[in-house]
């Protein structure tokens, strides 16, 4: 076999390897509405609608993510196109001229409902995702594809009238699981983040409280922020150890308890183990036939 010259070896040695490339798709449930991570580490990531109307650029999960591959020792060049209230065909619709790029990872997802006026309903999910898809591999073929299946708003099913209620609150998640499901087929994307289903092993295991209305039990945490609809610092760190897991393969577990997110939040040592092994065991679950 052929050698190369010694001068191109140490050439080739020296050039770092190109970082691969993600883009976050969403609404205000991927930029960390109501909680510290909404600007979080802005500076580490690119906001394709920056500056927003306050002149500041949004760092949410994107960002948590991005410190996460920092400290596993891994190089993604991270950005964000968010838009509050809105689904995947608004951003198709009105963010194209952004988002029409050549990605190596693409994360994304809809309004909380499925639909605003057709609660419940994936058709509209199921069509944007089709849409998004097409666009995206027109630009790479290659392009991996993951869709973040949201949680339960408890605003959604413990008020009469609402959507979900009279219902168990780990229906909400549920439902929206398979919606998920159904577009993840649909674009045979790569995989589907579990947020809703893990936010559901959440309150199954104890860890979590059930019913922000009625107060946190003693020793539980609140996954959702004081509206109680969003998430709150502990829900959106759960969903950036969900697609840390998805998106790189690695063990969420591996972050540790003393990972660097989790101090700067104030959690514990303990509290962030058990995050983590809620995000494991969900990443795990969904490996099972």
């Amino acid at each position: 076999m052929r050698k190369l010259p010694l001068v191109l070896a140490l050439l080739l040695a020296a050039t770092p390897l190109q970082a691969r490339t993600i883009l976050f798709v969403g609404n205000s449930f991927t930029f960390g509405e109501h909680s510290a991570f909404h600007y979080y580490r802005s500076g580490s990531v690119t906001d394709l609608n920056a500056p927003g109307p306050n002149g500041k650029t949004v760092g949410g999960v994107p960002a948590i993510f991005k410190a996460f591959t920092q400290q596993a020792g891994l190089d993604y060049t991270v950005s964000l196109e968010t838009v509050g209230g809105r689904g995947l065909d608004y951003h198709f619709a009105e963010k194209r001229a952004v988002l029409d790029k050549a990605w190596d990872d693409v994360v994304m997802h809809g309004y909380s409902t499925l639909d605003q006026a057709k609660p419940n309903n994936p058709a509209l999910l199921v069509s944007s995702s089709q849409a998004m898809a097409e666009m995206l591999r027109a630009r790479n073929a290659a392009v991996k594809l993951y869709l973040t299946a949201t949680w339960s708003r408890a605003d959604q099913t413990f008020p009469e009238g609402r959507p979900w209620f009279g219902k168990p609150i780990q229906q909400m998640g549920k439902d929206i699981a398979v919606a998920y499901d159904l577009a993840a087929g649909a674009i045979h994307a790569a995989g589907v983040v579990p947020m809703g289903l893990a936010w559901n092993r959440a309150i199954d295991t104890g860890f979590a409280d059930a019913n922000p209305y009625d107060g946190i039990d003693a020793g539980k945490i609140n996954l959702w922020a004081y509206d109680r609809y969003h998430a709150s610092a502990f829900g959106y760190y759960l969903e950036a150890l969900l697609v840390f897991g998805k998106v790189t393969g690695r063990d969420p577990l591996s972050l540790g308890g003393s990972e660097t997110v989790a101090d700067d939040m104030g959690f514990s040592a303990d509290e962030t183990k058990k995050l983590q092994q809620l995000a494991h065991d969900e990443l795990a679950a969904q490996q099972r036939p």
